[in-house]
């Protein structure tokens, strides 16, 4: 068990640890984004009016120039221009956290499909409103916190064969054996929740934050790992629907269109649309009656312009922990109710309520920062696994010649103070770089990037004491970096924004900002302690190491 728990957890603790921080910064995705992109930062909106604001948006939106080169490579022939392809279907989404809207649609094409397989013969377009006006916001920034930093902690953005999802598929199944290994190495289970002796020497403090962090944040990592497993089982991991049973899985969509009402094709005969206000009206009245008002948060239309088409809106369910929709169905040309989803049966609700734990979409501030503690929580204890794993054999390797601790030991720098510096440093260049700068998204990504590959660089340069059984200086020089970057990236808003903390904490306070400011400067507080600290034992005197006696 030992052996299991040591290697697992090193082998595939540097992706748990991106898994662990990332996720951590994603509770707060969206406050990110706001820091990101200055012209979004005003108070969360509730979806607006459909026949007002959002008909004439969409009568203005067009495919995606990207999602055409890629649809172009799917179809025979050339795709008509995009201002003539008719929309079949539209989207609008937002949270209690989301000030601006996100909205999509697709558009039918003519073309015949080169692979009969595929059944999708669309063009996706999409764009960000300002939900108050309808205005269109301009879609090439960034959305750091949404776009970047949430899907790094499931895909590490590595979309190529769809290996960055199944690298951190498997660590989050070599976690569940890691844990559960875990608690049968350390019996004493109990005495270890309150044994933390800071004073003593690097590899037994170290055992003891890694004991001590595990067991306190127990549930919230098992849950973590296996809700995460839960989500993307159907979707990625094992997705037979689409796979071995794909026959069968688009009769049980037919079916499934003839049991709820809802229409499976278009009839091909031309309807108007009915107001969709009036729908909505409609809908809160419902889930009043069922004692549950709220406000939408997801709506669709599918069939757009035809006689089967049909008006989805579901619930924005940030009162419950579960992921529930509980959606209402209208006939898009009359209003008519077709379907109010019934309650979920007992697997259903056992489903909603672990994605919507995992998800987080409730409104529960002080549940949220319990999140982002237990991430933070799952991030020290495979740290100071990198630590006691180095600290135990250093000695030993450094006596026989090995590189072995030194190379490990370089990987856990990166992986932790470097992980960091390219995170706050993505925030930095976010700041300096001039927000009409063509391609500033390719900018930031690649100083996302750039940064963690300069730490590697580092550390490992810095990483020779190590080979002498004494630790990396790196530690300390990364702890310093993340301090002036972490201060940086605070200076530089209120420099570019004109948005400092008293600003942003008093008169009107918008917490989104603040939040982000004040987390970074907690960052630095902490990073420049911990320099100070490791200065301390860096100078803690090594004992020799035993000499080789060489017999003639």
């Amino acid at each position: 068990m030992a052996w299991l728990h040591t290697w697992f957890g090193l082998v595939l603790g540097f992706v748990l640890m991106a898994a662990f921080f990332f996720g951590a910064l994603s509770v707060f995705d969206r406050e990110i984004d706001r820091w990101a992109i200055p012209e979004t930062r005003f108070d969360p909106q509730p979806m607006p009016s459909f026949d007002a604001v959002l008909q004439p948006v969409y009568a203005q939106l067009r495919p995606h120039p990207d999602d055409m080169v890629a649809t172009q490579q799917r179809v025979i022939g050339p795709l008509p221009h995009p201002d003539t392809l008719p929309m079949s279907s539209l989207w609008a989404y937002t949270t209690h956290r989301d000030p601006v809207l996100r909205i999509g649609a697709e558009f039918d094409v003519p073309n015949k499909l080169k692979d009969d397989a595929d059944e999708h013969a669309h063009v996706h377009g999409w764009a960000t409103i300002d939900p108050r006006s309808g205005r269109f916001l301009a879609d090439d920034k960034l959305k750091i916190g949404s776009d970047w930093f949430y899907p790094m902690h499931y895909g590490l953005n590595w979309s190529w064969m769809n290996l960055g999802y199944w690298l951190v598929g498997l660590a989050g199944f070599t976690m569940l054996a890691a844990l559960v290994t875990g608690v049968i190495m350390h019996r004493k289970i109990f005495r270890e929740f309150f044994t933390f002796r800071p004073w003593k020497r690097t590899q037994r403090s170290a055992l003891d934050l890694h004991n001590l962090t595990g067991v306190v944040a127990l549930p919230f990592h098992f849950f973590f790992a296996f809700t995460g497993l839960v989500i993307f089982a159907g979707s990625l991991y094992f997705p037979v629907g689409h796979t071995l049973l794909k026959p069968l899985h688009k009769q049980h969509e037919v079916l499934e269109a003839q049991r709820t009402g809802l229409p499976h094709e278009p009839a091909g005969i031309a309807a108007p649309l009915a107001s969709v206000d009036a729908m909505v009206l409609e809908a809160k009245r419902r889930w009043a009656a069922r004692d549950m008002p709220g406000e939408v948060g997801l709506l669709s239309i599918e069939h757009l312009g035809d006689a089967n088409g049909y008006v989805s809106l579901y619930r924005a369910g940030s009162d419950q922990v579960a992921l529930v929709g509980q959606a209402i169905h209208f006939k898009a040309s009359t209003g008519e109710v077709l379907r109010e989803e019934p309650p979920p049966g007992a697997v259903g609700g056992i489903n909603e309520f672990l994605t919507g734990l995992h998800l987080q979409h409730f409104e529960h501030w002080p549940l949220r920062w319990l999140y982002v503690l237990g991430g933070l929580l799952g991030c020290v204890c495979i740290a100071t696994g990198f630590i006691f794993f180095v600290e135990k054999r250093k000695r030993k390797h450094a006596e026989s010649g090995s590189q072995g601790s030194r190379i490990v030991d370089a990987l856990a720098v990166t992986t932790v103070t470097g992980m960091m510096i390219a995170a706050v440093g993505m925030l930095v260049i976010n700041r300096l770089l001039p927000a009409d700068l063509a391609g500033k998204v390719d900018w930031e990504k690649l100083a996302f990037w750039g940064c963690w590959m300069l730490a590697l660089a580092h550390a490992l340069w810095r990483s020779a004491p190590v080979a002498r059984a004494r630790m990396n200086p790196a530690w300390r020089e990364q702890c310093w970096g993340i301090a002036v970057l972490a201060v940086s990236a605070v200076g530089l808003n209120w420099l570019t924004t004109g948005d400092h903390l008293i600003k942003t904490m008093s008169g009107e306070p918008y917490w989104a900002v603040a939040g982000v400011d004040l987390s970074l400067l907690a960052t630095a507080g902490i990073a420049a302690w911990s320099a100070r600290k490791l200065a301390r034992r860096e100078q803690t005197p090594v004992a020799p190491m035993a000499t080789e006696v060489v017999h003639g």
